[in-house]
């Protein structure tokens, strides 16, 4: 995946976003339960990875939930989720203009310390909630590379929540018994496509207890 890199320099009018929406963002945000465990586990599909991180990704076959095709953010090129199977993977639905999109700098942190073991962090843009994430396309990308220095995969602006979500995040509810209630939910899938655990928009990507989840998962 390529990295974002063009240019949004962070101007007065985002920092003001920011700063009115942190009190939404944390009031509404209020599913702050233990995560949320996967059921059931994914059946596997025909479809083989053959690429590999640090030698810490695993031939596999794609599971299900993974076996879809979205567009990239930068330049909507079609991406099969495919090319993660093997890996540890975490779905973020994100926005520009929240409380939590300081997390976009956790995100990169977890996905640069984790990547050479076969970790990647997948990031949809939302305008769902609060309708925070308003930019087109170059203009998220502008600010997630330019603010943050994202590196990891970042897809075309999504639903993510109620009866018009994206089959994919529609799934993830469905698995996980959790749907998101704000910006920057996430979601840790394991190496077989299982769904580890869910968590609410206010555990930083640092947190230690997805930590230790992810330590373990990448463990097995």
């Amino acid at each position: 995946m390529v990295a974002l890199r063009v240019g949004f320099p962070p101007c007065a009018f985002a920092a003001a976003l920011l700063a009115v929406s942190w009190a939404v963002c944390t009031v509404i945000d209020q599913d702050n339960s233990a995560f949320a465990q996967s059921a059931s586990k994914p059946s596997a599909t025909a479809t083989t990875p053959s690429s590999t991180v640090g030698g810490a990704v695993r031939q596999a076959r794609c599971p299900d939930l993974l076996d879809r095709t979205l567009a990239r953010l930068q330049d909507d090129a079609p991406q099969h989720l495919c090319q993660y199977a093997g890996r540890a993977v975490l779905v973020v639905n994100t926005a520009s203009h929240c409380g939590f999109t300081q997390q976009y700098e956790g995100l990169e942190a977890l996905f640069r310390r984790y990547r050479d073991r076969g970790f990647v962090v997948l990031g949809f843009p939302s305008n769902d909630f609060g309708q925070q994430e308003p930019g087109n396309a170059k203009q998220i990308a502008d600010f997630c590379f330019n603010t943050y220095g994202v590196g990891f995969p970042m897809f075309s602006k999504t639903v993510v929540a109620g009866p018009n979500a994206d089959p994919l995040f529609a799934e993830l509810a469905r698995r996980s018994g959790v749907a998101p209630k704000w910006n920057f939910h996430k979601w840790l899938i394991g190496r077989d496509g299982a769904i580890v655990a869910a968590y609410p928009s206010a555990v930083e990507p640092l947190d230690a207890r997805l930590i230790r989840d992810l330590e373990r998962t990448l463990a097995r």
